[in-house]
């Protein structure tokens, strides 16, 4: 059976789980017993999506109502922990502390061994 929505007025909308034969008929609220009519709130949920749709769907929701600041972007733009790239470079000549550092950087093209 489907969840119907209604609006009391004097309590405030409710749900009611009710045949699809009585969906236009009032329903009483749960609350005074008063004779309710049915409204259209909310969408309704749509299981038959697969999975990747859902979540690209919930993915635009959630963009289109609050979008990232530049600030977040940028966070989670950023590498993480222990990332080769963003760590400190090697020295590219010989130094007082380091005289065994590498003296140019390593090409294109590792595995020849000549020109």
């Amino acid at each position: 059976m489907p969840i119907y929505e209604y609006d009391c007025v004097a309590c405030g909308d409710f749900t009611a789980l009710r045949p699809m034969a009585e969906r236009d008929k009032p329903c009483a609220c749960p609350e005074c017993g008063g004779d309710s009519l049915r409204v259209i709130l909310t969408a309704p949920q749509l299981a038959t999506m697969s999975s990747n749709q859902r979540r690209a769907m919930a993915a635009n929701e959630t963009s289109s109502h609050a979008p990232k600041t530049v600030e977040e972007f940028a966070q989670s733009r950023k590498h993480p922990k222990g990332c080769g790239c963003c760590g400190p470079s090697k020295p590219l000549a010989p130094t007082k502390e380091n005289p065994h550092a590498m003296k140019a950087k390593a090409g294109g093209r590792p595995w020849m061994i000549s020109h």
